[in-house]
């Protein structure tokens, strides 16, 4: 009984440390395109278009993080209704790429964000 008793605070107590070992890693930071940008199309013609932006981590992870996008800028031609789309692909321990992405008549001038990569 007492071994048993011992056994189980020792399995318990591996459990425990492992969940202090494991910790949660986060690097974030900014992307902004605009016409100065080389292969910017998003405020020209019409229909689809799209432009892409590699992103790469200052320190790599240890495995594949999750990836959280949000826009907070954006200037669009006033004349048309403004759409966009913003993803990431390509995630891999040491980067990702953003994909910016318009359609139809939409003319984006400019657009920007932030961007957070977490992993545990």
């Amino acid at each position: 009984m007492r071994t048993l008793i011992l056994t189980s605070l020792f399995v318990m107590l591996v459990i425990f440390s492992g969940a202090i070992v494991a910790q949660t890693q986060i690097q974030s930071g900014k992307f902004s395109a605009n016409k100065s940008v080389e292969g910017y199309t998003l405020d020209q013609n019409v229909g689809d278009r799209s432009m892409t932006m590699d992103v790469t981590f200052v320190k790599p992870f240890d495995k594949k993080p999750s990836i959280t996008l949000s826009v907070i800028m954006i200037d669009a031609e006033t004349k048309t209704n403004i759409r966009y789309n913003v993803e990431a692909s390509s995630i891999s321990r040491d980067g990702f790429t953003i994909k910016i992405s318009t359609w139809s008549d939409t003319k984006i001038l400019g657009i920007a964000g932030n961007w957070m990569a977490y992993a545990q």
